[in-house]
């Protein structure tokens, strides 16, 4: 699709395309808004559900102009286990835990919103920015490769194959699509390659019957299962500190989107701000995840080149009503891993060179040492500790969050001294 048939945020699209497109986008962010209130114990219900409202949220802060959808942050995960220790009983002290960080992104959001977003460029320019959006990419390389193959990375039987190749099918559909489809198709090529994927993966018997069995017992209609936060000091100073992690993350975003649609979006980063930190409060005060906004969902975009908040919209409303009907949230939950794994090979790939169009746009000087030493090491140190992160002390540490605080941290470290070797390196 050319550029000339780039749909804007403020572009408004069909009600017959806006569903399917919609749902597209619920299909992209559902696999980690699920998966990260499973290793933390939440419910993935009410992560759906607050998922939706939190979009909305975004939304309304931000007037429509960025398009965004909002999914559970698997930067919280170390300090909320750190908390609970997985003990669904001490849960409602990492509500509390996060519902403080979200004050402090509020706050955070309030003086970009009065002082303007000069001190957020100072603090993270393309060369972090950049970097963040990158590593998150890549962090997640290793779980698409993972859901395409298994998590031993070993092909040892037709079992294994059969596996790869409803990966491959799924991988190619979507790719083809993107490609060389025509009309109205050609903006579906992740929910495409679902489809395609999933009736290979069921002809193939590698749908799970128990998986199936449990979503025709579950409910049409039913609340998810709220939960309140619990003052807990301890909670508070392990996780509120984390809000640096969804603003560098946020700042990204926005940064990449802006490259996408060549406006700058820098006008609205406050509000954005604002929309997740309330978001994600809104979130801990039900027994919700933490928010941010999901990179995925930025891969889709990238894709169709469709940039319209309507799209969003549609998702938030399908995902509310998907946290207020089990059944249908249970369907989505039989989606095969190869076949996430066949549309993730392409959604976490631009997700990377995302950040390098960042970099490029912005002509980050890579003749500057400090420059190769920002990305380099926070990419390898992210890359190499993966979904898995390192553990301190008995507290995880996610890749994403550490990858991030280590480009921002070295960034602050090295401008504090005189420009040296800038000279070209061959």
């Amino acid at each position: 699709m050319s550029e000339a048939h780039m749909l804007y945020p403020e572009d408004r699209i069909p009600l017959r395309r806006l569903v399917p497109m919609g749902l597209q986008h619920v299909v992209a962010m559902f696999g980690a808004t699920v998966l990260a209130p499973v290793i933390m114990g939440f419910d993935p219900q009410t992560a759906i559900f607050f998922s939706g409202i939190g979009t909305l949220i975004f939304l309304a802060s931000t007037r429509m102009r960025v398009p965004s959808y909002l999914g559970s942050s698997f930067s919280f995960i170390g300090p909320v286990l750190a908390v609970t220790g997985g003990s669904a009983a001490r849960i409602p002290d990492a509500l509390c835990g996060i519902a403080a960080a979200a004050v402090l992104y509020g706050i955070a959001a309030w003086v970009t919103i009065r002082r303007g977003p000069g001190w957020i460029d100072a603090l993270m320019p393309p060369i972090v920015t950049g970097t963040v959006v990158a590593l998150i990419g890549l962090n997640l390389a290793g779980s698409a490769v993972a859901n395409a193959i298994n998590s031993d990375f070993a092909i040892r039987n037709a079992h294994d194959l059969l596996v790869v190749a409803v990966a491959l099918v799924t991988f190619l559909t979507a790719a083809l699509v993107s490609i060389h489809a025509r009309g109205f198709l050609r903006l579906l090529p992740v929910l495409v390659g679902v489809v395609v994927g999933y009736a290979v993966a069921a002809a193939a018997g590698l749908v799970d019957p128990q998986a199936i069995e449990a979503m025709r017992h579950a409910p049409w209609l039913g609340l998810p299962p709220f939960q309140t936060p619990r003052w807990s000091p301890h909670a508070i100073l392990v996780i509120a500190p984390v809000f640096v992690v969804l603003v560098a993350e946020n700042k990204g975003h926005i940064a990449a989107i802006s490259a996408y649609l060549k406006r700058d979006l820098d006008r609205w980063l406050g509000r954005a701000f604002l929309g997740d930190s309330i978001a994600t409060f809104v979130s801990a005060m039900g027994g919700g995840t933490p928010q941010t906004t999901y990179a995925e969902n930025m891969g889709v975009m990238a894709i169709t080149r469709v940039f319209s908040s309507w799209n969003f919209l549609m998702a938030a409303s399908i995902a509310i009503l998907l946290g207020l009907c089990p059944r249908f949230g249970m369907l989505i939950r039989t989606i095969p891993a190869p076949v996430l794994g066949g549309v993730t090979l392409i959604l976490y790939g631009l997700i990377a060179l995302m950040g390098v169009k960042i970099w490029m746009d912005a002509k980050v000087d890579f003749s500057d040492h400090r420059n190769l030493v920002i990305a380099g090491t926070s990419l390898i140190v992210s890359t190499g500790l993966g979904v898995r992160g390192v553990t301190v002390a008995g507290t995880n540490i996610a890749g994403i969050a550490l990858g991030t605080v280590l480009a921002l941290a070295l960034h602050l470290l090295l401008r504090l001294g005189p420009r040296t070797g800038d000279e070209p390196l061959d």
